[in-house]
């Protein structure tokens, strides 16, 4: 039996979407919205309507309609930390996503959508959300009790390619252990054992600087600030989380430009092998986290798409394990493969308990 799956994975501005029949993507697209728009909306949230009939639209003239489809896959948003795997999506977790989650993030909209969409007749799923958090207990600790380490990630994509390179190996997945570095405008740097994200950092305000965020920085520098009266909240946290790393440095987030100027001006070429030593670092760090029995190291994300940029982080760890360069990100294959094996049996739908 041939199964049929939408996808839904919203962005600031645009939504993709695909159908998959089985393995292959049939259709996709990126249906854009305009900012003049979305502007009318007060929330991000009370987009999900006006975003759900641009998609039908969208899937109505290339001939998809909602009757079409086995199942519906959405992007998991800002959900309560959550094992890894792939959810049903019922009126509590839509509940929870439009009125109660912490952080109000376009990615809550999909499995939103994805409900109005289905509106019962067909399954919805959600696979590896954001707030993935199979963490062991020591990796928690920050250092004081009122701080608690987080477990917030590009989960999705990170347990995507780990499935990639299993199978190459001709390996299980649950048997291997990988330490996964999701290298984008934030960077995710992973320790998997056994199929379970261990440790992670947290890609907002942990970890190496990359593109556009800070990562780790000193504290005591960070109170001083927070105290200068120079900034208020907002600004300081956008210091840290959007412009911070490449764009603090260069006044790009885009590694291309860091590295064609790089050849040319000696600060640029500092800043750029700064970010890979950190990320080198952060890999070492993870290498240690399981004990160095390392089936692979794994550089994801749009940056691994320079091997210039690779080969900076390979000359660090390349003695720790084999390296494997998968790049790019595959949010909408995996999201579809995360209800394709529900649908035929290969695993079962994990019912969210709520909050």
């Amino acid at each position: 039996m041939m199964y049929r799956i939408f996808v839904i994975n919203p962005g600031s501005t645009s939504t993709k979407v695909a159908v998959y029949e089985d393995e292959e993507c049939v259709y996709a697209e990126k249906v854009e919205h305009s900012v003049q728009d979305l502007e009318k909306f007060p929330d991000i949230m009370d987009q999900y309507l006006f975003r759900k009939d641009n998609i039908l639209s969208a899937l109505k003239k290339v001939g998809f309609h909602e009757e079409d489809f086995d199942a519906i896959a959405a992007r998991g948003g800002i959900l309560p930390p959550l094992e890894s795997g792939t959810y049903l999506v019922d009126e509590r977790m839509v509940d929870y996503l439009l009125h109660k989650s912490p952080v109000k993030h376009v990615s809550n909209l999909a499995a939103v959508i994805a409900f109005e969409i289905a509106k019962g007749r067909i399954p919805v799923y959600i696979t590896d959300p954001v707030s993935v958090d199979e963490m062991i207990p020591e990796a928690r600790l920050s250092g004081i009790p009122e701080i608690e380490r987080k477990s917030l990630s590009h989960a999705l994509n990170i347990r995507a390619v780990c499935r990639k390179v299993a199978k190459m190996l001709e390996k299980d997945f649950n048997q291997l252990n990988f330490v996964v570095a999701h290298l984008g405008g934030g960077i995710s740097v992973a320790a998997i054992r056994n199929g379970r994200m261990i440790d992670v950092n947290n890609a907002n305000d942990e970890g190496p600087f990359s593109p556009e965020r800070t990562g780790e920085l000193p504290v005591g520098d960070v109170v001083r600030m927070c105290f200068s009266g120079k900034y208020t909240k907002d600004e300081l946290k956008k210091r840290y989380v959007g412009k911070g790393g490449l764009v603090a440095y260069l006044g790009t987030n885009d590694l291309r430009e860091a590295l064609k100027r790089a050849e040319k001006d000696d600060y640029a070429k500092l800043i750029v092998e700064a970010m890979a030593y950190q990320i080198a670092k952060e890999i070492g760090g993870m290498c240690a986290v399981l004990c160095g029995k390392v089936d692979g190291i794994i550089l994801t994300g749009g940056m691994a798409h320079s091997e210039k940029f690779t080969e900076m982080i390979k000359a660090y760890v390349y003695k720790f394990a084999p390296i494997f360069i998968v790049p790019g990100e595959f949010e909408l294959e995996a999201l579809a493969l995360g209800a394709l094996r529900v649908l035929r049996g290969e695993e079962t739908a994990k019912r969210w308990g709520g909050s």
